[in-house]
């Protein structure tokens, strides 16, 4: 369903542990910047409605999602604050052809790949904080479903611009290359570390 080709490796799971604030602080960041793509693809493409009401959804319930995050964070005495940015996303944008309507598939295809990676942290983490923090691994159990269908909107959109069998064998390559993306990790404690 959420067209990974790998698992998370127990290494995120060892940077809950140690570092679940930091975590959460960069999880709100996420949802900002899930909002903003989904702005930025709006305003690119202007010209395909059903791309703009779909982006506006989206805009919408990421910010929503932005302020839950916030709220997790304030109920736990967590300050929100500014943190640099891991590598994942860049790397992934860097994937993204540069012509169109390419360049309008890849970015929506890597925006979905973004989105069913979070479900699959949003589910991990939600199973291994569930013994001790029932609250938050409700409260991310509760994300899932949307990010799954965030994930698959993103998908059907680029279907709008080429082929679907085109979509789905492009999506194969970019999530390949977001498997290792992800293996490689990251040493700062984030959601897509």
């Amino acid at each position: 369903m959420l067209h990974l080709q790998s698992e998370s490796a127990k290494r995120w799971l060892a940077q809950v542990d140690q570092s679940l604030d930091e975590i959460l602080i960069d999880h709100a960041h996420c949802e900002r910047k899930a909002a903003s793509t989904a702005m930025n693809l709006m305003n690119a493409y202007t010209d395909n409605r059903p791309l703009c009401v779909e982006m506006t959804r989206i805009v919408e319930e990421e910010l929503e999602h932005f302020h839950m995050v916030l709220d997790v964070l304030d109920a736990r005495g967590i300050p929100f604050r500014r943190l640099a940015s891991g590598p994942y996303g860049r790397k992934l944008n860097q994937l993204v052809r540069p012509s169109e309507p390419l360049r309008a598939v890849d970015r929506l295809l890597v925006a979905s790949l973004i989105e069913a990676r979070s479900c699959e942290r949003f589910r991990l983490l939600a199973d291994h904080v569930r013994q001790r923090d029932s609250e938050l691994a409700d409260f991310y159990a509760g994300l899932f479903e949307s990010e799954a269908r965030h994930h698959t909107t993103y998908v059907q959109i680029a279907e709008h611009f080429q082929p679907r069998d085109d979509v789905r064998q492009r999506l194969d390559e970019l999530s390949a290359q977001e498997a290792e993306i992800i293996a490689g990790g990251c040493d700062l404690p984030r959601m897509h570390s």
